[in-house]
């Protein structure tokens, strides 16, 4: 069973707003094994809709259309779909009734503009909604099915919720969809493809494998579908395990959820040991990710966001020696910002970052995207130089969670 998502207007196309609606229902209908086929975002004027449903009929069996349908003129979603059903138009009293509750309610006035709203195509069931005014439209064309809903994303949820879903599963014989997302950090897609290789040419035909990735992470998705839940979820897990044995060293957790903050604060937690920052060119991010973690008071102490040469050297005890012989960005500044805030806040570990983040050079000869990471242990300290490119958000962004990734590997070292 395929499915197509269009969402209807302009404020989408000039950019405007963001649509994460159609991102919701793909994710819905995912979980009810209806596969989404196409997503498409198209104008609020009438050819375009028509062309774009007789589009999506020809290739789905299901068309979910958000948008265009409030009081005001430009919306008209409605009367287009109206004429592509070749259907009347009616009132519907139960639609009126319930807007002018809900205006009696807000203490706001009823108009024939909101009146209007209860004016629907006669051969579409109506579906209500509960929180806001435009009703939800349910049309079965030749077997296909035809829904509009409002694209107020909590009106929209929750026709979706109570409607929609709940009828296409009454109504069609689903295959379940189970996605299982397998975490990594620190290796490549085409490294991390060369190691699995094997693993994946032998997949089973009713699990596929796509590769994920973004900044300083990679994750692996396996779907299975089929009419066998068990057969599905056996599937899975067997595959998941053949997984593990052959790239445990970079997974860090089986869901969405098991970002590398995420597996870094468990095993600072588990180890009970403290932590501490000291950032220079990422500006606070790796701090940011490590405190958006609840309970992260536990393990992590503070940090110092040490900017400029004076920081370094006076809080952070940095030898200006140091600093004239390698200059800031440098091996041997990075480590010494990391013993100084190890010692400074008392931590059993700490983390120092130094480096070129661009656009400039500034007064370093390192290129734009250079940057040193330096990881103090209980032991001593040691660093790693990187160059992690262009443009400056993404040196920060890598380089913070390339911080946290080496920072893990070396407490499971020594585990």
């Amino acid at each position: 069973m395929k499915a197509e998502i269009i969402t209807i207007g302009d404020e989408i196309l000039i950019g405007q707003i963001t649509d994460t609606n159609s991102k919701w229902i793909a994710e819905e209908l995912n979980k009810i094994g209806v596969s989404v086929h196409q997503i498409t975002s198209i104008q609020d004027e009438k050819q375009h809709i028509l062309s774009s449903l007789k589009e999506a009929e020809s290739r789905v069996d299901i068309i979910i259309m958000t948008g265009g349908l409030g009081p005001t003129k430009d919306d008209i979603t409605k009367h287009t779909l109206a004429e592509y059903m070749n259907s009347e138009m009616e009132m519907n009293d139960e639609v009126v009734e319930h807007i002018r509750r809900m205006f009696a309610k807000a203490n706001y006035p009823f108009s024939e503009v909101n009146r209007l709203q209860g004016l629907v195509p006669k051969k579409c069931e109506v579906l209500k909604n509960k929180i806001g005014t435009a009703p939800g439209m349910w049309f079965n064309k030749d077997g296909k099915i035809f829904v509009s809903l409002p694209g107020v994303p909590n009106e929209m949820k929750g026709l979706m919720l109570t409607g929609v879903l709940p009828k296409l599963q009454e109504q069609f014989d689903l295959p379940y969809i189970i996605h299982k997302t397998i975490m990594t950090y620190g290796m490549g897609e085409s490294m991390v493809a060369a190691r699995i290789e094997d693993w994946e040419d032998n997949l089973p035909e009713f699990i596929k494998l796509a590769y994920l990735p973004s900044y300083g992470k990679l994750r692996l998705r396996l779907s299975a579908k089929g009419t066998d839940k068990v057969l599905l979820e056996n599937g899975l897990n067997n595959e998941i395990k053949k997984l593990d044995a052959l790239i445990n060293d970079i997974i860090v957790g089986f869901d969405e959820s098991e970002t590398i903050e995420v597996s870094l604060g468990k095993l600072l937690t588990d180890k009970k040991v403290s932590l501490s920052v000291a950032e220079s060119c990422t500006g606070g991010y790796i701090s940011q990710l490590l405190t958006s973690i609840p309970g992260s008071s536990a393990y992590f102490k503070g940090s110092i966001i040490s900017y400029t040469r004076e920081l370094k050297e006076n809080y952070l005890n940095v030898n200006s020696k140091t600093i004239d012989e390698h200059t800031i960005v440098s091996k041997e500044v990075v480590e010494e910002m990391a013993l100084g805030i190890q010692k400074k806040m008392k931590t059993d570990f700490a983390i120092a970052t130094t480096g070129n983040a661009g656009p400039t050079k500034d007064e370093t000869d390192k290129n734009v995207g250079t940057v040193f990471i330096g990881i103090a242990t209980p032991e001593g300290v040691f660093s790693e130089e990187f160059f992690f490119g262009k443009p400056r958000s993404k040196v920060i962004q890598r380089a913070s969670v390339k911080a946290l990734e080496m920072l893990r590997k070396e407490i499971l070292k020594n585990s």
